[in-house]
């Protein structure tokens, strides 16, 4: 009997936010470009252009250090608006092809088209077609990944970006993975990475080549993980619908702020009213469990407080906030933030119920 095989497709826009900023202002274009971090001394940039990559710069790099590697970088404000209903006609654009798409963010999303019927079948010319439809019909680029899992369809998007794709086919795939760099795995971060090297593990070649146990007391979940993946094994589902778990407000300061009573108005003229409209478009019923703060110090060291409680009320953040800046040490504020945990979905019916 034969074995099913999978067809996942991963399609990542090409430098989405900048992308989209150079479609709608001609002037942007063939300069190097990055999107938000406007505020020079404290800003953070959400992405930039080829252009402007050529001088090293990278999403998250703060404004001012971008500036300092390319003092023409020309630094525009983001319009979320804009990329959000932009984000929507690509949607619609991958559900020709496909019911089974999964949303990583606004720019990316995984297809699975195992079943589709498009292009004769074919996961590389319905690729192939996405990209097209995008290019012809919002004047943007998108690169793609192919594969039978969905970790190596992520990885392939990355191989020939931009405005590129890449095939990896079931007869090719522990090929292709023995020689993955540790690197490019989703969820191998800096800190695992570096521990994986000392360990003497830099492919998943060397994965593949070790005892499963030893990784399992060594790197825990991570090397259970990893040992799957070196074997081309990702039993993950491309989820349709994802729950939301929380919902969260913060603002970095242009200038760092201090006291209690300067946090206080924070709360209560931006980031709670903010918070509660957030919360009332995610979940209308307010179904929630608990409540906390977030605040990053001067020092770039970040601390949360969360305390159980049903309902969303102003009043509960005052002690969350005393309680919080007893960790404060004398150090300045650099950002602010408030969050939710939801209630799931299942218990919120169970509890309606009763």
């Amino acid at each position: 009997m034969s074995v099913r095989t999978n067809k996942i497709i991963h399609v990542d826009m090409d430098c989405f936010y900048a992308a989209v900023e150079m479609r709608d202002n001609p002037s942007y274009r063939d300069r190097p470009l990055a999107v938000g971090g406007h505020e020079k001394q404290r800003g953070v940039l959400s992405t930039c252009n080829y252009q402007a990559r050529e001088y090293g710069i990278r999403s998250a790099m703060p404004t001012a250090r971008a500036l300092q590697l390319c003092p023409q970088l020309l630094v525009v404000p983001g319009r979320m608006q804009v990329y959000q209903q932009v984000s929507k006609q690509i949607r619609e654009i991958f559900s020709r092809y496909t019911e089974l798409i999964e949303p990583l963010s606004l720019d990316e999303a995984y297809l699975d088209v195992t079943d589709a019927t498009q292009c004769q079948g074919s996961a590389t010319l319905i690729a192939e077609a996405i990209r097209r439809d995008i290019l012809n019909e919002l004047q943007l680029t998108a690169s793609a990944g192919v594969a039978p899992v969905k970790f190596l369809a992520k990885v392939a998007s990355d191989m020939n970006k931009p405005n590129g794709q890449y095939v990896i086919p079931p007869e090719r795939v522990q090929q292709e993975v023995d020689k993955l760099a540790l690197e490019k795995i989703p969820g191998v971060g800096k800190v695992s990475l570096e521990k994986l090297h000392q360990a003497g593990f830099y492919v998943c070649a060397d994965i593949k080549r070790s005892d499963y146990r030893a990784l399992l007391l060594q790197f825990g979940r991570l090397g259970a993980s990893l040992w799957n993946k070196s074997h081309g094994i990702d039993h993950r589902p491309v989820v349709v619908e994802r729950e939301r778990k929380s919902v969260g407000v913060e603002r970095t300061f242009s200038h760092n702020i201090f006291t209690y009573d300067q946090c206080w108005q924070v709360i209560e003229s931006k980031l709670y009213p903010e918070l509660e409209r957030r919360l009332s478009k995610s979940s209308p019923d307010k179904a929630i469990i608990k409540q906390g703060i977030k605040v990053k110090f001067a020092d770039f060291q970040q601390t949360t407080i969360e305390h159980i409680h049903p309902c969303l009320e102003l009043e509960d953040f005052k002690q969350l906030l005393h309680d919080v800046l007893k960790r404060q040490q004398g150090r300045e504020i650099r950002l602010l933030g408030l969050s939710v945990m939801l209630k799931p979905e299942e218990l919120a019916k169970q509890l309606s119920f009763f």
